[in-house]
């Protein structure tokens, strides 16, 4: 979803492009839809005007666009490589401020950062290492705290959450590392839009972790770390809070199902059930909500 509410952007992996539409109540609007500058598109992060994709494929690479009145422009020379080739990266997201730009690469278990320029360019790559393996998705909070999801060794239950300060040379110091979630396979993980609760999603386990974020960007699980439970295999894969803060819906990817939990305000989540009707083991992939 865009800052504002008003438009949806989806990364087409199959076409490499991107779809552009405006949100219209319960409808969408498909308003534009250009190629991506690369090869399997599978993220994007806007901020204002300013818009960049994560290409995964081939040369890996972020490219920037311009967004205006639902109509993207690419930003010329502004394709950004990773590390290296097929470096299976995962996420992107602009900080609050949108003066950075971080993005996870799965097969090196890097964390790329790029400050972004005046005219909406990225400077040089700075390239650092995660502190627990199986870094997947990374996500500023609006203190400037980058949060990293790792979904572990592959044991049982070995998936973490690390903290981390930003630099401003691009460096990245470790604030909380490898704090246990209490399940497996974590993904994804939301941030609260005031900045005080990030939880992550235990696709393995179909369960939710949650912790509180001071001020430093530290980590504290909140009571029994595991605050949300879904159906048993319902492999809930992604997630996403609400523009209020009010809720949080997890797509429920192998039941086809979406759901739902009132965030409460100590941070614990109330269960209000699922919603069906979704096709099941079809690869769905990527929730948003307004």
């Amino acid at each position: 979803m865009s800052d504002d509410g008003d438009y949806l952007f989806a990364a087409n992996a199959g076409s490499g492009t991107i779809s552009v539409f405006r949100v219209l109540g319960d409808r969408l609007q498909l308003t534009d839809q250009v190629p991506s500058g690369g090869s399997e598109p599978n993220a994007i992060a806007q901020h204002g005007r300013l818009l960049y994709v994560l290409n995964t494929a081939g040369s890996s690479s972020v490219v920037g666009f311009q967004l205006h009145e639902g109509k993207l422009t690419p930003i010329r020379e502004s394709q950004r490589y990773l590390s290296a080739n097929f470096v299976n990266s995962a996420s992107v997201d602009f900080s609050d401020d949108g003066r950075l730009l971080a993005v996870t690469e799965r097969a090196t278990n890097s964390i790329d950062i790029f400050r972004v320029q005046r005219d909406g360019r990225l400077s040089d790559i700075t390239v650092n290492p995660a502190v627990a393996s199986g870094t997947f998705a990374a996500v500023f909070a609006p203190n400037g705290a980058l949060l990293v999801s790792e979904t572990g060794t592959g044991e049982p239950n070995s998936s973490t959450i690390s903290s981390y300060a930003v630099r401003p040379d691009g460096k990245l110091t470790p604030v909380s590392a490898a704090v246990a979630t209490l399940g497996a396979a974590n993904c994804w993980n939301v941030v609260t839009p005031d900045g005080r609760f990030v939880y992550t999603s235990n696709s393995g386990t179909s369960s939710i972790a949650g912790f509180r974020i001071a001020g430093n960007g530290a980590l504290t699980p909140l009571p029994g770390t595991v605050v949300g439970l879904n159906p048993s295999g319902s492999a809930n894969l992604d997630i996403t809070v609400s523009a209020d803060g009010d809720y949080l819906y997890s797509l429920n990817a192998a039941s086809g199902s979406v759901g739902i939990f009132k965030i409460e305000r100590d941070g614990r989540l109330t269960n209000y059930g699922v919603v069906d009707g979704l096709p099941a083991a079809a690869g769905l992939n990527g929730i948003a909500a307004n």
